[in-house]
C-alpha cells in the first residue's frame, strides 16, 4: 500500500475530521505503511495538502482526494473528498499560471512556503519538552525588544498551572516587569477564562502579563483580557505565535533572499 492509499484508508472511516498528525499516528498504529523518511509527519502533511480541495500551489495535484472540514489556528482537519472533485485540470492550471506576472508567481510560492513553515513550527513545539517552550517564548519576547538586554529574562522553575513561567525585567533595577505564562497545548485545547483569571491572580503586584499558547482562546477568555482593568494583559495564540516566530526569526533560519525589480522610468527619461 502506498502512502496516499493509507491516508484514504484512515479517512474512509472518519466523519468529523483528523489532523495530519492524527492521520500519521493512525497509519502507524494500524501498520498500514512503513515510513523510512526522517520526518514522516511532514511527508503525510505534504501529500494531504497536495491532494486537498481548495489548497492550490504550483506543485499541487489537480486531483483532490481530501478536503478541509475545519481549521483551528494553523491546523487543518481533513476528510475524504468523496466526490473526488478536480479543482482544475492540468491544462487549466497551466493556462492560469501563464496569466500571472513572474513576481505574482513568486509571491504565491512564497506565501505557500511561509504557511508550511508556520505549520511545521507548531508541530515542532508540540513535539518538544514543555520546559523548552518556556525558553522559546522567553527568547521570542527578548527578540521582540522586551527586556533591557538579552539577559533580562528569567525562567521560573517549579511553576504550576496558575503560576508564572517567565519574568522579564524591562529595566536593570527590575522596577518594571512582565510576567509570562506559556502553555504548550494541542490545537483542540481551548484556553478558557478561568485559566486567565488564575494567571492574573498569580501576577500579584506586576501590572503587565502575556499569556502564550500553541492553541486558541475561548470567546469568554478574549473578552476577559480585553476588558481587564486590573492588569495589562495580552494574549498570543498559536496563529500569532507562529507569525511572530517567523517575523523575528526564532526557531527558523533565513536561507536565501530574492529581490524583484522594475524599470526606473526616471533614469531613462533623463537620456
Amino acid at each position: 500500500m502506498i502512502i496516499i492509499e493509507a491516508i484514504k484508508e484512515i479517512l474512509s472511516k472518519e466523519e468529523t475530521g483528523l489532523t495530519s498528525r492524527e492521520i500519521y499516528q493512525k497509519i502507524v498504529d494500524k501498520n498500514l505503511y512503513s515510513f523510512g523518511a526522517k520526518d514522516p509527519k511532514a511527508i503525510v502533511n505534504g501529500i494531504i495538502r497536495k491532494h486537498c480541495l481548495g489548497i492550490d500551489f504550483p506543485t499541487a495535484s489537480p486531483v483532490k482526494h481530501f478536503r478541509v472540514v475545519k481549521q483551528t489556528g494553523h491546523v487543518n482537519y481533513y476528510l475524504l473528498n468523496k466526490n473526488n472533485n478536480k479543482s482544475l485540470t492540468i491544462k487549466e492550471i497551466k493556462n492560469n499560471e501563464k496569466e500571472l506576472l513572474p513576481e505574482e508567481k513568486m509571491m504565491r510560492a512564497f506565501n505557500d512556503h511561509v504557511i508550511n513553515i508556520k505549520q511545521q513550527l507548531i508541530e515542532e513545539i508540540l513535539d518538544s519538552d514543555p520546559a523548552f517552550f518556556e525558553q522559546l517564548v522567553s527568547d521570542l519576547l527578548i527578540k521582540m525588544g522586551y527586556g533591557y538586554d538579552e539577559y533580562a529574562s528569567k525562567i521560573v522553575s517549579g511553576s504550576n498551572d496558575s503560576g508564572i513561567d517567565c519574568i522579564i525585567d524591562e529595566d536593570k533595577l527590575g522596577l518594571d516587569k512582565i510576567n509570562i505564562q506559556a502553555k504548550r497545548y494541542s490545537q483542540d485545547n481551548v484556553v478558557g477564562r478561568p485559566v486567565l483569571q488564575m494567571f492574573v491572580g498569580a501576577m500579584e503586584n506586576v501590572q503587565k502579563g502575556v499569556f502564550i499558547t500553541t492553541s486558541s482562546f475561548s470567546k469568554q477568555a478574549l473578552q476577559y483580557a480585553e476588558k481587564q482593568q486590573q492588569k495589562n494583559l495580552k494574549l498570543i495564540d498559536g496563529v500569532m505565535l507562529a507569525e511572530l516566530m517567523v517575523k523575528y526569526e526564532v526557531g527558523v533560519t533565513s536561507i536565501k533572499s530574492f529581490n524583484t525589480y522594475k524599470i526606473d522610468k526616471d533614469y531613462f527619461s533623463e537620456g
